[in-house]
């Protein structure tokens, strides 16, 4: 479609007529039309009230999605991504000011649209292996456009050479009215793919559908499989099978936000208790089953044990480890703050006690980790007055006795590092938002750049990394989960030469942190992706509102992970109140943190994994740690959690650390308390 330019000039906020400061901008294009991987260069100028140039003005450029279009300091802008977009020219109030949205003098929006991309390739995938008169298969086509992605954004049109032999819906579900040969066809624009199938007679005479349980629990996955037989009682293979459930004393539809739910491979859960009957269909050929399912019950109370509070200032990420000396101990970090690091002894809960603390150049201390022998401890800096961010390694082995700065490591560092792992002599540290770097840290007083990993997507973007078995998990926005190996995998990865396993990304583009998991009840391997997102506004940049609260949105993607090639989203825990941040999983129980008004939220994971979590019952507790004194008073905010020595320890972004415990009784979870 090529760029499109429209030089005009708009006046400070896209009003027209001076500001109160005597200021305007005029911004050439004053909108733009972008393909992907198109670049194009904003100019602006400045002019004072009576109409002149102002040549030593100050001019910031900002995307409101930078992931999908970026603009860089002198104005240059590239699209990413398809859709509609807004950037911001402005002259800030204070040059130097350095947050992300300053106030500005005078102030304008440029449109960018990014159309989307033209279908390159349409191609039926997965064809069945034989097709049989009197059923209803259905065909599956895989769509891609020029930039290699695939569209399920796009009506299929199908279309049938021979009517009387299959017709074919707009679904791409055939039904095979005889025996005979046809051809099929799938379009999308100009592209288009031709299947020829051959329709044989159809040997079955029965359907039967048997189950090895007929009761369960909500959120329980019970697999049906029906089997067709011949007029010999010999199974046919191959045959298409529709799958429906209606219910008894529950609703009959089912459909999204219904109680109940069966995959096309016939898994069924429920999420509410009742009577169903699973039905089975193939050709004219039915058969049913019924099942009674009941609450999953797996309320408890929480407990609050203790409260290592801090009121000032916003509270980031934490660690909970055992220290040389035998006790245990807390790190948390500080958001936009002065750079501070605080330990914590928790060795006894109740009486959370700070023990040290580290200042270090730095507005925020966003992630801190500590090596698996309790020794190192690893913050990541950003905000530096001299821009050199980049990691410090601490010694962490006995925080009463001191926390010594053992090196810092900054070398192509400087952008900022806002989340680290350490797994083993390896510190994983993620650059400016753009990589992961892999730092050795065998000697931790000499750190060594050793490997790094980035994606070649346009505008990619990484935000997390979490490390385990030798398998780095880095969570990447809008290119959602990538595993890559580092030493585990089976590929032949080490740090110095990181090997990409595979990736998956969901159409929200929102992925914020991930957590890997084998299930300890099914040996199943699980990616539980969480989302982050800002849909009624981001971070304050005035003092005073920065102390309310704002709310958030998103949720975890459970993903089935057991084959690299095929990545498959099966579940889902979402909060209808409240936007997740940080997780763990450990002994089949999830922990999560949701931002405000969210809390802390416990959820039973156990079993094989389907559907609406959240709707199934399977949360064991929800804490929402309200504070009047908090630095934004009553206004929770979790962070992350970590179960640690049966206590759940978690930060607050308002009030601190905080370590809870669940009780044994069941019932509804207590909102708030104060330590006993």
């Amino acid at each position: 479609m090529g760029l499109f330019v429209a030089c005009v000039a708009l006046m400070a906020r896209g009003q027209g007529g001076q500001t109160p400061h005597g200021l305007s901008i005029e911004v050439a294009p004053g909108a733009l039309t972008l393909e992907i991987g198109e670049a194009a260069h904003l100019s602006a100028t400045v002019r004072d009230a009576a109409g002149d140039v102002v040549d030593d003005a100050t001019v910031v450029y900002y995307s409101r999605a930078r992931r999908s279009v970026s603009v860089t300091r002198t104005g240059r802008v590239e699209a990413h991504r398809p859709g509609e977009f807004t950037l911001i020219v402005l002259v800030p109030e204070n040059p130097g000011d350095r947050r992300r949205r300053p106030d500005a003098r005078a102030r304008v929006e440029v449109p960018v649209t990014v159309p989307l991309p033209p279908i390159a390739e349409v191609a039926f995938r997965d064809v069945p292996g034989v097709f049989y008169a009197g059923t209803h298969p259905r065909l599956d086509v895989l769509v891609r456009d020029t930039v290699g992605a695939r569209r399920d954004d796009v009506p299929v049109t199908f279309s049938s050479g021979d009517t009387s032999v299959a017709t074919i819906d707009r679904f791409g579900y055939l039904t095979l009215h005889d025996t005979g040969t046809v051809i099929v066809t799938a379009a999308v624009d100009t592209e288009s793919d031709a299947l020829t199938i051959e329709i044989v007679e159809n040997p079955v005479t029965a359907l039967r559908l048997p189950m090895g349980a007929d009761t369960a629990r909500t959120g329980d996955v019970l697999r049906f499989t029906a089997v067709a037989t011949d007029a010999s009682g010999r199974e046919v293979p191959g045959v298409p099978v529709r799958y429906a459930v209606g219910g008894e004393t529950a609703p009959a539809i089912v459909a999204a936000g219904a109680p109940a739910q069966i995959a096309a491979d016939g898994r069924f859960v429920a999420e509410r208790s009742g009577t169903y009957t699973i039905i089975a269909t193939a050709g004219t050929h039915t058969a049913t089953r019924t099942v009674s399912i009941e609450p999953r019950d797996v309320a408890r109370d929480v407990e609050v044990v203790g409260r290592g509070r801090v009121l000032d200032r916003r509270s980031s990420d934490l660690w909970v480890w055992e220290g040389t000396d035998g006790r245990d101990y807390a790190i948390t970090g500080t958001w936009g703050a002065d750079g501070h690091t605080y330990f914590w002894d928790v060795t006894d809960p109740a009486n959370i006690e700070k023990v040290n603390e580290v200042q270090v150049d730095a507005r925020t201390v966003n992630d801190v980790k500590v090596s698996a022998d309790g020794e190192v401890a690893v913050i990541g800096r950003e905000g530096a007055s001299n821009r050199r961010n980049g990691i410090v390694v601490l010694g962490a082995g006995n925080p009463r006795e001191g926390v010594p700065v053992l090196s810092e490591f900054t070398n192509q560092l400087t952008g900022g590092v806002h989340n680290v792992f350490v797994d083993g002599n390896h510190v994983y540290a993620l650059s400016a938002g753009r990589r992961y770097d892999i730092i050795d840290i065998e000697d931790p007083r000499r750190p060594e750049r050793v490997g790094r990993f980035e994606l070649e997507t346009q505008g990619h973007s990484v935000h997390d990394v979490w490390v385990s078995d030798g398998i780095a998990f880095s969570s990447n926005w809008t290119d959602g989960v990538v595993a890559v190996d580092v030493g585990g995998g089976g590929l032949g990865g080490t740090p110095e030469r990181p090997v990409e396993l595979g990736r998956y990304a969901y159409p929200n583009g929102w992925n914020h942190a991930a957590f890997p998991y084998r299930s300890r009840s099914t040996g199943k391997f699980y990616l539980f992706a969480g989302d982050e997102a800002y849909p009624y506004g981001g971070l304050a940049n005035d003092a005073d509102e920065a102390r309310l609260p704002f709310r958030t949105a998103g949720w975890i993607h459970v993903i089935d992970w057991s084959d690299w090639d095929n990545p498959r989203e099966v579940a889902r825990y979402q909060v209808p109140e409240a936007g997740s941040h940080n997780i763990w999983v450990e002994d089949d129980i999830m922990y999560v943190g949701f931002y405000y008004p969210g809390g802390l939220r416990v959820v039973d994971v156990s079993g094989e994994l389907m559907g609406d979590l959240y709707r199934q019952g399977r949360e064991i507790a929800r804490f929402v740690p309200f504070d009047p004194e908090g630095f934004a008073p009553n206004a929770p905010f979790v962070w992350g959690p970590q179960p640690y020595k049966g206590h759940i320890f978690f930060t607050d972004y308002n009030s601190g650390l905080w370590a809870v415990r669940l009780e044994e009784k069941t019932g509804p979870g207590r909102v708030i308390g104060e330590p006993h």
